[in-house]
């Protein structure tokens, strides 16, 4: 679907260029790439194009009618969606594109031969808002509107927060209303899935409830300055994210959902398509690379302070390694191998994102009535594997290395992987094994080694992405588990469909992937209204604020 937008999309503006007077300056089809100083150099044509001289329609005495507009009570809201791309439903075009207030349609200039100007005159509707200067404009008659009953419509376009409201968040439990009546609550908020991108939805849904990547992009000059090479197209995801993180959190929206379209789009254009909306894929992928290619995009180095992201999610671990003989050979071969340097144990230290925590085989076995019943397993036994004593194969084409873990440093908040699916070549097979775990206050203190210096080692639950069905790609289905810190209530969240859920119910699920948030000295990671928290003020030391 990706492909034939693309297509489209480039057949329409060269058809346009003729007729578009800025595209025909450019010389450039919406698909170019474009460099910072080509940007620079298109923003001053546009500016160009929609100064005050290029649409004056006559020569008559001016009249002010900006603050006395007739046409504002044509305005519908329930309309107004501003969550897709930018760009002309005529032309295809993205520079210079107006919104249609009446409709909610897109289209390109305000001048006499734009489209906007031709939509205004054939449906007479009249008041338009330029996307990218949020200025509100009346055609044909083509004067500025200038009423503070506009500023909603701006304020949903692009939300701002104060540093007051970022506090209030996580210990305010205050409904919305939405323009359609409905209440939401700010960040627990359903997404759209508009063909099979429920495992980009659960994993936008998480990431939006931790709270220093969260409070990181509600503020927009955090990011909007980032300088990367000309020609990189990994700035988008910064964007792209601030932005649906802003609209996840609006407490003024006129919908109670949003859609993650332009975040998606962004996410197939950065990935090369390894990531698309119209097949299902892996959760634990995208957020791996989502991940690391968000910290590339902030600029960030192999210092854990460098980004919001390793500072947020980076731990560290020694990984002891031992290199086996090859067991088909004779004991006094193995022996005399075992003598020698390369098959003496190793240690190095790796940092990591996230912990992949092995599930054995599961064997389904029968009760009394010949029913299945599925094996369940507690979290430690998975955690057992950092514990630095316990030892796991891993096969080479000829020979295997035995390795056991243990944990350094402990991030603030801490991301497992359930290894679930195993993969061959015809199909995909899934364990069924239900995990179980407190959602409060589990310790980790016996998996830290004994010579790294960590002080706080017990987590709370944040977020638990689960999957139900068929593992085989487009017969599962995904949805995720979210702690609102405000109200200290779990939701429900699949696509649209928010609920409230007990925690008691989590636990039964098929859990894939987890977020957990440190507790400092015993107290829960959250905000209060006099500042932040123990745990937050330890991170903005790191930051060096």
């Amino acid at each position: 679907m990706s492909e034939l937008n693309d297509n489209t999309q480039s057949v329409a503006s060269a058809d346009s260029r003729d007729s578009d007077p800025v595209a025909k300056k450019l010389k450039l089809s919406s698909d170019d790439a474009q460099t910072p100083s080509e940007n620079q150099q298109i923003s001053s044509i546009v500016e160009e194009y929609s100064s005050e001289d290029e649409y004056k329609y006559d020569d008559g005495p001016v009249v002010d009618r900006s603050r006395s507009c007739p046409y504002l009570d044509t305005i519908n809201r329930s309309v107004l969606d501003f969550d897709f791309e930018k760009l002309c439903s005529v032309s295809l075009s993205h520079l210079n594109v107006y919104a249609c207030l009446v409709c909610g349609k897109y289209f390109q200039g305000r001048g006499k031969k734009s489209h906007a100007y031709t939509h205004s005159v054939e449906i007479n509707h009249h008041v338009f808002l330029n996307l990218h200067t949020l200025k509100f404009y009346c055609l044909p008659d083509n004067y500025e509107v200038i009423d503070s009953s506009l500023e909603d419509i701006t304020y949903v376009l692009n939300p701002t927060f104060k540093n007051q409201q970022i506090l209030d968040f996580s210990c305010n439990a205050k409904l919305s209303r939405a323009k359609d009546g409905t209440t939401y609550l700010p960040g627990i908020v359903g997404l759209n899935n508009i063909k099979a991108n429920d495992y980009c939805n659960v994993v936008l849904q998480a990431l939006s409830n931790v709270p220093p990547l969260r409070d990181y992009f509600l503020k927009e000059e955090n990011y909007s300055h980032i300088k990367r090479p000309p020609g990189d197209i990994m700035i988008l995801l910064t964007q792209r994210f601030g932005e649906l993180i802003r609209k996840l959190w609006n407490p003024r929206n006129f919908k109670a959902h949003v859609s993650p379209h332009e975040m998606l789009q962004s996410i197939v254009l950065c990935s090369r398509k390894r990531f698309q909306i119209t097949v299902q894929g892996d959760p634990l992928e995208l957020m791996a690379w989502f991940l690391n290619s968000l910290h590339i995009a902030l600029n960030g180095t192999k210092k854990r302070t460098s980004s919001i992201v390793t500072k947020t999610f980076q731990g560290e671990m020694k990984i002891y390694t031992r290199k086996m003989p090859n067991p088909e050979l004779p004991e006094e071969e193995k022996l005399k191998l075992l003598e020698l340097p390369e098959y003496q144990e190793t240690v190095q230290k790796s940092p990591f994102l996230y912990l992949t925590l092995d599930l054995l085989a599961a064997p389904l076995y029968k009760d009394e009535h010949e029913q299945n019943i599925i094996p369940q397993v507690p979290l430690f036994n998975l955690l057992a594997k950092f514990n630095g004593l316990t030892e796991k194969e891993y096969k080479g084409k000829r020979d295997s290395t035995m390795k056991r873990f243990e944990l350094t440093r402990l991030p603030p908040f801490l991301i497992f992987y359930i290894k679930r699916f195993t993969k061959n070549l015809f199909f995909i097979e899934k364990n069924p094994t239900i995990v179980n775990f407190p959602v409060k206050n589990i310790d980790l203190a016996e998996f830290v080694a004994a010579d790294a210096n960590v002080k706080d080692t017990c987590y709370d639950l944040v977020a638990n992405i689960v999957h139900d069905g068929d593992p085989n790609v487009g017969k599962g289905t995904y949805r995720v588990y979210i702690l609102h810190k405000g109200s200290n209530q779990w939701y429900e969240m699949q696509d649209l469909h928010v609920s409230d859920i007990l925690p008691q119910m989590i636990t039964l699920s098929e859990a894939y992937i987890q977020i957990w948030a440190r507790r400092t000295n015993g107290k829960e990671y959250a905000f209060s209204k006099d500042g932040p928290s123990a745990s937050q003020q330890e991170n903005n030391k790191d930051n060096g604020k």
